[in-house]
């Protein structure tokens, strides 16, 4: 009888850790390697956040709080969601935890019970599924197309969903895609939700502040206030504000949820770092214009890698509308030979081949649900970025 519990078998390690720390094994090898696979903004967190936090070392803010959070952050959080969402919530509605991952992770625990479903849009973060299965739950994914810019339509949605439905996860702008959608794409959706009062709404809004162009954000509590009492509307401040090892994400919705989810993490963490939450009260609360300003850095890198990578021989790069990833296809690239004799199976050999061959870590697109695709993120220097994407280019260029 093996020691380890049988549940490990239901789910996969992270792929996109795996890239990451494969590509810094071989910078410490000496290798010249330039990493595109991690999703964290290269700029620092504002001085002003962590001036907050300094003051709460000094001031002693360094004893437990509540488990799921102090006041004066779920103050702030209600705050942002009527400001920024038109969204009403009181604090005993809202849970802070370790990241946006441990408030959806808590929220899959509270809820799930064997054989309950939970609907993910392909391509999806690549651990959703994981969580779910570790939850008891059943992943059912379904596969949005290039043809569809990465959105499932509520057709696809409607066919989804079964009497045991549990929870729809809902991700827009997403990671690894980018893709956003519009007020009237969710619109859409939302009606087919209405139809299903069984169904509830899960949504991971962290790149809610990284948009670009003329797109608008819009969330699905938002869009149908109908969904309001069925709607855990999640967001954190790891991506907008450059805060992603603070580890601080939140959620509100209904008020039994939230006290479960509390009551999962009082048996696991306990509370989230007291210096962290009150660095996110200012992140909150304090000035917004920042991140404007990122923005246009994170715009002009994506133009620029969506150009260099839609010229390369078999890539066609779309142009997302939100956060700091692109996610090419390279349909036209399977069954070749690359220049180092390695035959491209499939988007995984691809990746492998990339790095080994060109020092380029991406993140192949299976790791997500839909391929064959790769995700680059564009969420570091403008020099590094340019390389990148020449050596992509190079290697597909070099494809027989």
């Amino acid at each position: 009888m093996s020691f380890l519990s049988a549940t490990l078998d239901r789910v996969q390690p992270s792929p996109t850790i795996a890239v990451t720390n494969k590509a810094r094994e071989l910078k410490a090898a000496g290798r010249d390697v330039i990493g595109l696979g991690a999703g964290e903004p290269d700029f620092d967190t504002p001085d002003n956040i962590k001036a907050a936090a300094k003051r709460a070392i000094d001031s002693g803010e360094t004893k437990y709080t509540a488990v799921d959070g102090i006041p004066e952050l779920k103050q702030a959080i209600c705050a942002k969601f009527k400001r920024d969402n038109n969204l009403d919530y009181e604090p005993g509605l809202v849970t802070v935890g370790t990241g946006g991952k441990q408030v959806l992770y808590n929220a899959l625990m509270a809820t799930l019970n064997p054989g309950d479903e939970v609907i993910i849009p392909a391509p999806y973060w690549v651990s959703y599924p994981d969580m779910v299965r570790l939850a008891g739950g059943e992943p059912v994914i379904v596969e949005a197309t290039i043809e569809t810019g990465f959105k499932i339509t509520p057709a696809q949605l409607d066919a989804a969903i079964t009497p045991r439905t549990k929870w729809l996860i809902f991700n827009s702008p997403s990671n690894p895609t980018g893709a956003g959608y519009t007020w009237d794409e969710l619109r859409a959706l939302t009606g087919v939700l209405m139809r299903h009062d069984h169904v509830h709404v899960m949504t991971d809004d962290m790149y809610e502040h990284l948009v670009y162009d003329e797109f608008r954000f819009c969330t699905p509590a938002e869009v149908e206030p109908g969904l309001f009492e069925r709607t855990l509307t999640v967001n954190g401040v790891s991506k907008a504000y450059a805060m992603t090892g603070w580890r601080i994400g939140y959620a509100a919705g209904r008020k039994d949820l939230i006290a479960a989810m509390g009551k999962i993490q009082s048996q696991s963490t306990s509370n989230p770092c007291s210096i962290s939450q009150w660095a996110a009260v200012e992140a909150l609360n304090g000035p917004q214009d920042f991140i404007a300003e990122n923005n246009k850095v994170f715009k002009r890198r994506r133009d620029m890698v969506v150009e260099m990578l839609d010229a390369a021989r078999g890539v066609s790069c779309p142009v997302p509308e939100g956060a700091f990833y692109v996610y090419p296809s390279i349909r036209e690239c399977i069954g070749r030979t690359s220049a180092g004799g390695v035959h491209i199976n499939d988007d995984e050999t691809f990746a492998t081949a990339l790095l080994e061959e060109k020092g380029v870590a991406v993140v192949f697109g299976a790791a997500f649900g839909t391929s064959p695709c790769f995700r680059v993120s564009y969420a570091t220097s403008d020099e590094a970025l340019r390389e990148a994407c020449t050596r992509i280019r190079d290697f597909c260029d070099g494809l027989k």
